[in-house]
């Protein structure tokens, strides 16, 4: 169609008019409209035509808010039916018309005709006939055709008292304006979110307009829910910039809504600003803004529309696909993602947090899934900083952090789910500044199980809350808005986090490595038979820490019966690298057991505080598991437990299959296998050490003579360096597991581990060349030069253990034999041999450097300790010889055995157990 309205138009009333064409976009009044061109790549021209010959009556004005004296001005009579009867005609049309005349003010007057050409129908004649205007007769010549017809067609409205000339004068005709509410919350709750009939008087723009509702005539503006539209900006100097695709949108709003006949729900009412939603028979202009990426989704307004806030998410994603106007440079969050990376199937393996969880992947890899948009439960405020000295567990401590783990665990633990990725948020670094830590990358999903969402099944029981964004962070739950409504509910109803009753506690008793606290719980324990259990963690395939929901306590558990391979760990001497197949046992107990519900059965524990037996799992014996899957070895403690032939009966098929622990296994015959066993003696190869340390556990620290050369030569070089350089004080921070360098109390600097810090006052140092330990301020220390790090020399004090003795668990006990230590080892070079591992550190024999006398037997013949008899066929020998010892301390009746016949209740007083 052809626009005719950016002509020029001539201005001499004598030459022939120019038709002109034109959509009419508003109907000012009676008679005047606005009447724009097509659009050319924006909004287009557009002007106002008055009819020529007639006069409609004036519509209501309001008074201008600046000036105070200025009063509302009412309609005229018979001018708001004049509007109407125009509009209702002509709004949103095609009219061809002429200019007659135009002012020196710019006011144009002409013809309007409804349709293409002259031939359709005549507006000012139309009102005329109505007795909706009157004619201008002061100006009519008499030679004038159309006039003259103005005229008569005025005759016979009156003639018939039409409109204007109907008696009582119209005054029943002026409406009774209503520019403010009183109380615009309660206005909007009274209509009950029911479709109000409305008239859209102005658009301000795209998603804002001024209504008129029907048929009380409130004037009201009106902002559209759930979303927002590119804004024009007010500069100080009172213009208005428009942002990007501003006046588009408004374009869009306009030629669609601009006095129409409207529905409007009108749904909240917030800080005084109304918001609703406008629908029109063509449709619903709030879905048709998003759909062609004139306006975006907002989450304030989002939760009051009532349309269907997935509707209005589906229309921006539309958009956001096609990467119409604001979605031009719009780049999807997963958008380098594959389809299959995208949307897959997992089983669970652990719920990591009330918002994070382990999948396993149909690859066999593990992957952590975050649930898009929740955050768990934490602690706000000063909470964060009481208790320091307790050890922090969040699980317990979180007022329900506990609940919110329990609910996922049992409702995903070893179940598949569907993952949907909706983001991928980036690895960020710590400032120091703002306090703000670092985070790795994390996927951030949707996870469903039986078209479930676990996020929002978490949220609806108050056990999460839900993210609040940044209006432009496109990061975010694909269901965003259903977690938004989960939340709402359960702010209503007070569940979870939201409740107004007192939060959970969980006093929940950590006794993994205390061992007095484990030596009162294991007579329970041990009673009890069969007890209930969730597996916490898993340090590695034998060793797991376990929940005991009746005890309400958290213990250390070691599988009994069987040798598991060891993985890597620190130790003072440094990284003990892995065993073989350590791993793989691990990933099985992890995948077997790892926050399942489990049955336990204690037998004993260890000098630790770590219990021992035996675990099951829906009829299966961990134990026997892992030997059957060639992941562990009989142990001969075994041979003692009712389980024995189970475990027997499952590791020699494992051994003949020559699978993993066994993969080299070669049956030999069985006269070498019991020639071998006879011929098998202790290997013993003694090497010269210097004890410099030694524990109230009867453990001590040793350095290897051989190295004792390196060591003082690099003693003497970094305390030269530090003479030259000395650090500057305080400038040190200490953090845990850091090597540093200590000043001791005879002023010299020695290489350190930092094990703990209280305060800066109260650091807790290692000397890993000596083994002894000190509490120090941060004063006392600095930074370890990198020419003096454990790189250049390892650290020169391991830790050892006495072999074939039981420590004394009697305070007093324990005492004398340590003391004895003292006197007789420590600061003597003696000479050392390792019998047999142990948990913590090797067991070993120490004889003095002269008389080759046995250390640990001297103890054992002073009746200071008592023998631990190993059933090892090779070190049979020495545990006799240790025997033949302790009797000799019975029968003389020294310390431990004063008593005479050493009975149960004895070794309860000293701490063993027979």
């Amino acid at each position: 169609m052809a626009s005719a309205v950016q002509a020029q138009v001539q201005s001499n009333p004598t030459s022939a008019p120019h038709l002109q064409r034109g959509i009419v976009k508003m109907v000012l009044s009676g008679c005047a409209i606005i009447v724009r061109g097509q659009p050319r790549g924006g909004p287009p021209p557009e002007r106002q035509i008055n009819l020529s010959n007639i006069r409609a009556g004036a519509m209501a004005r309001r008074a201008v808010q600046a000036q105070p004296d200025t009063k509302d001005t009412p309609d005229e009579p018979w001018a708001f039916q004049a509007r109407e009867f125009m509009r209702k005609k002509v709004i949103g049309k095609e009219v061809c018309f002429t200019v007659e005349n135009k002012t020196p003010q710019g006011r144009e007057y002409g013809m309007v005709y409804l349709g293409r050409d002259t031939s359709g129908e005549n507006l000012a004649e139309s009102l005329v006939t109505e007795g909706l205007a009157a004619v201008r007769r002061e100006g009519i010549r008499g030679n004038n055709p159309e006039q003259a017809r103005l005229c008569d067609l005025e005759d016979q409205a009156k003639s018939v008292k039409k409109g204007l000339w109907s008696e009582g004068g119209g005054a029943h005709t002026v409406r009774d304006l209503k520019y403010t509410i009183e109380n615009p919350r309660n206005f909007v709750d009274s209509l009950h979110q029911k479709p109000v009939n409305a008239i859209i008087e102005h658009v301000r723009d795209g998603c804002m307009v001024r209504a008129l509702l029907l048929p009380d005539h409130y004037l009201v503006t009106v902002m559209l829910s759930g979303v927002k539209c590119p804004t024009f900006k007010r500069e100080a100097d009172g213009s208005e910039i428009p942002e990007a695709f501003a006046a588009e949108a408004k374009f869009f709003t306009e030629s669609r809504l601009l006095q129409r006949d409207v529905q409007i729900i009108l749904e909240s009412c917030p800080n005084q600003v109304i918001l609703g939603t406008i629908l029109h028979p063509n449709g619903n202009i709030t879905e048709l803004l998003l759909k062609e990426g004139f306006a975006r989704c907002v989450d304030w307004s989002m939760a009051v529309y009532t349309q269907g806030a997935e509707k209005l998410r589906a229309a921006e994603r539309s958009a956001k696909e096609r990467k119409v106007r604001i979605w031009k440079d719009y780049v999807a969050p997963t958008a380098n993602l594959d389809q299959k990376d995208r949307q897959f199937i997992a089983k669970v393996m652990q719920v990591m947090n009330a918002d994070a969880i382990v999948v396993k992947l149909n690859s066999g890899e593990c992957k952590t899934i975050h649930l898009s948009s929740i955050r768990p439960p934490r602690l706000e405020g000063e909470e964060k900083n009481k208790d320091k000295d307790k050890r922090f567990r969040p699980l317990y401590d979180i007022p329900y952090m506990f609940e919110a783990r329990e609910f996922l665990r049992k409702k995903l633990i070893g179940k598949k789910v569907n993952v949907t990725v909706d983001y991928i948020r980036a690895a960020t670094s710590a400032t120091e500044t703002s306090g703000v830590p670092a985070f790795p990358e994390r996927t951030c999903a949707t996870v469903t199980i039986g078209g479930i969402n676990i996020a929002e099944a978490l949220v609806s029981k108050g056990l999460a809350t839900v993210i609040r964004y940044r209006q432009d962070d496109d990061q975010r739950s694909s269901h965003y808005d259903e977690l938004l409504a989960a939340e709402a509910r359960a702010i209503k109803n007070g569940k979870g986090l939201h409740s107004k009753k007192e939060v959970p506690i969980h006093r929940v008793a950590d006794i993994s490595g205390e061992t007095q606290k484990a030596k009162q719980f294991l007579p329970f324990l041990q009673r009890a038979g069969r007890s209930e259990a969730v597996v916490e963690y898993v340090f590695s395939g034998s060793r797991l820490k376990l929940y005991m929901p009746k005890e309400t306590c958290l213990i250390t558990f070691l599988l009994a019966g069987i040798e598991c391979p060891r993985g890597s760990r620190n130790m003072p001497g440094g990284l003990q690298v892995a065993e073989p197949y350590s791993d793989e046992a691990m990933l099985f107990t992890k995948e077997l057991v790892l926050q399942r519900e489990v049955e336990v059965e204690v037998e004993s524990m260890d000098k630790a505080g770590n219990f021992i037996g035996w675990l099951h799992i829906e009829g299966v014996n961990l134990s026997v598991a892992l030997v059957e899957n060639a992941l562990s070895k009989v142990h001969f403690t075994a041979e003692r437990s009712s389980y024995y032939k189970s475990l027997i009966s499952v590791e020699e098929p494992a051994r003949q299959r020559k699978e993993k622990l066994w993969a080299n296994y070669e049956e030999k015959p069985k006269e070498e296998v019991a020639q071998l066993t006879e011929e098998k003696e202790r290997v013993a190869k003694y090497r010269s050490v210097y004890v410099t340390e030694i524990t109230d556990g009867m453990h001590f620290y040793a350095q290897d003579v051989e190295t004792g050369t390196k060591l003082e030569n690099l003693m003497e070089s970094m305390r030269g360096e530090i003479a030259a350089q000395p650090p500057v004080e305080g400038s040190f921070a200490p953090r845990r597991g850091d090597f540093c360098i200590a000043k001791f109390a005879d002023g010299e600097w020695y290489r350190a581990r930092i094990e703990r810090v209280e305060n800066p006052a109260k650091v807790h140092v290692f000397y890993i060349d000596y083994g002894n330990r000190e509490i120090l301020s941060s004063t006392r220390l600095a930074a370890l030069p990198p020419a003096f790090s454990t790189r250049t020399l390892p650290p020169q004090a391991t830790e050892y253990a006495f072999a074939y003795i039981q420590v004394p668990q009697d305070d007093d006990a324990r005492t004398d034999a340590v003391d004895s230590l003292v006197r007789d080892i420590h600061n003597i070079q003696c000479l050392l041999n390792v019998e047999y591992s142990g948990l913590t550190c090797p067991h070993v024999t120490l004889q003095f450097a002269d008389s080759k006398d046995d250390v640990g037997l001297g103890l054992v013949k002073e009746g200071l300790v008592m023998v631990e008899v190993r059933k090892e066929k090779h070190l049979h020998k020495m545990v006799t010889e240790y025997l033949n010892g302790q009797e000799s301390a019975k029968s003389a009746r020294l310390n431990i055995w004063r008593y005479g016949d050493f009975r149960d209740d004895d070794a309860d007083e000293f701490g063993y157990r027979r």
